[in-house]
């Protein structure tokens, strides 16, 4: 049964029944997917700073957005890009995906990381968004992480899967 539909989500009651047979309802939280990108640019790293109106303040984040009807994750990756950063990539690399919370909603995040950047005439940021990129260094983002001036969990997801992906090329 739907709850409420709006825009950019939907959120449904509905029966399911756990792997021991009991049945149960769940409520769920559907937003539609989304793409997060670190975007490299040599030693550097291009984060935004970004007003986030739920928790009332500015925080550090990757660039993300949600796919649009139609789109794939890679063209999501690509369009965001260049909307909240400037930037577009010569080099685009999928780094898989996450679940945001599970609990409660079926959200992926798809994992991207950007090369090559170059900056764009297209740049056309959400008439809702207040951004400012700024570049950082690895020893930064993890400095950052580690004392909490980065709690954004996707960003620091993924940094940490950018980590573990680099040390095996």
């Amino acid at each position: 049964m739907e709850i409420y539909r709006g825009r950019r989500l939907w959120v449904e009651k509905r029966g399911c029944i756990l792997p021991d047979g009991r049945e149960k309802e769940a409520v769920v939280v559907h937003p539609g997917d989304a793409v997060v990108i670190l975007p490299r640019d040599g030693e550097n790293f291009l984060l935004i700073r970004q007003w986030r109106a739920p928790i009332g303040t500015y925080i550090y984040e990757a660039p993300a957005g949600t796919m649009e009807v139609g789109e794939d994750p890679m063209q999501t990756a690509k369009r965001e890009l260049i909307e909240e950063t400037g930037m577009a990539a010569g080099s685009v690399k999928a780094l898989g995906y996450i679940y945001t919370t599970p609990g409660f909603t079926d959200e992926r995040l798809w994992l991207f990381e950007a090369t090559g950047l170059v900056p764009s005439s297209e740049h056309a940021p959400d008439d809702d968004e207040i951004i400012e990129p700024v570049r950082f260094t690895a020893s930064q983002i993890r400095k950052m992480i580690r004392t909490g001036e980065i709690v954004d969990a996707k960003t620091i997801c993924i940094f940490y899967r950018w980590m573990d992906e680099s040390a095996h090329d």
